[in-house]
C-alpha cells in the first residue's frame, strides 16, 4: 500500500520509501498540520541532499537550522526542530547502527513503543501513533502491536495520522481531533 499523508507525490513517495522520512515526519507532527509536518522530510532531502541519518546527525547544527528554517520552512519552529530531528538521527546512529528499521525490528510491541518513547521528542501519546501507524499502514505488527497502540490501534478510529490514507480521511481525522479539543476544553470549564 503506497501511504498517503501530505497530498504531494514525492513527499508521499519518500515516506512510503524510506523509513527514516517516516520517523521524521512523526517527530515534525506537533503544532503544525499533519499534511505540512509529513512534508518536512522531502524538504530536507531537497535542500539537503540525503535523509541519512548520519550526515544529518553529523551535519553543522547552524548550518542545519538555517536548512530547516528556509522558505518554506520545515516545521512553525524550525530551529527547536532541527535540533530535535538532529538528535534522533544521532540516536538512529549511535542506538541502532543508523538503521532506523532495528527500532522496530523486534516480535514484541512493548519493545518497540518504549524504543519508540526512548527517542528525543517522542512521548508516550507520539510513540503509540507511530505504532499505530507502522501496525496499520506498513504491516509490521509486533505481537500485541494493537493492545499497546492504545486507541490508536483501532481500526476505523480516525483519530490521528495513522488513519489517514487519502484527503477525505485526513480531514475525518482533523474533525476526530478538533472534536475532542472542544470536549475537553467544555469539561475543563473554560
Amino acid at each position: 500500500m503506497t501511504l498517503w499523508m501530505t497530498g504531494d507525490e514525492a513527499a508521499d513517495r519518500l515516506l512510503d520509501t524510506d523509513p527514516f522520512a517516516l520517523l521524521l515526519g512523526m517527530l515534525l507532527d506537533q503544532q503544525y498540520p499533519m499534511e505540512a509536518a509529513f512534508a518536512g522530510p522531502a524538504k530536507i532531502l531537497d535542500r539537503l541532499g540525503t535523509l541519512s541519518p548520519e550526515a544529518i546527525a553529523h551535519a553543522d547544527p547552524e548550518s542545519f537550522a538555517a536548512l530547516c528554517a528556509t522558505p518554506p520552512a520545515v516545521h512553525r519552529y524550525p530551529g527547536s526542530m532541527a535540533g530535535r530531528i538532529q538528535a534522533v538521527a544521532r540516536a538512529v546512529v549511535d542506538e541502532h547502527d543508523g538503521d532506523v528499521t532495528r527500532l522496530w525490528d523486534v516480535d514484541d510491541a512493548t519493545t518497540v513503543l518504549a524504543r519508540l518513547r526512548a527517542l528525543p521528542g517522542f512521548g508516550e501519546q507520539k510513540a503509540k501513533i507511530f505504532l499505530a501507524l507502522l501496525g496499520k499502514q506498513r504491516g509490521v505488527q509486533p505481537a500485541g502491536w494493537r493492545e499497546a497502540a492504545g486507541a490508536y490501534g483501532e481500526d476505523g478510529s480516525r483519530r490521528s495520522i495513522a488513519d489517514v490514507t487519502d484527503a477525505e480521511s485526513l480531514q475525518q481525522v482533523r474533525d476526530t481531533k478538533k472534536a475532542a479539543k472542544a470536549a475537553a476544553k467544555a469539561s475543563s470549564g473554560r
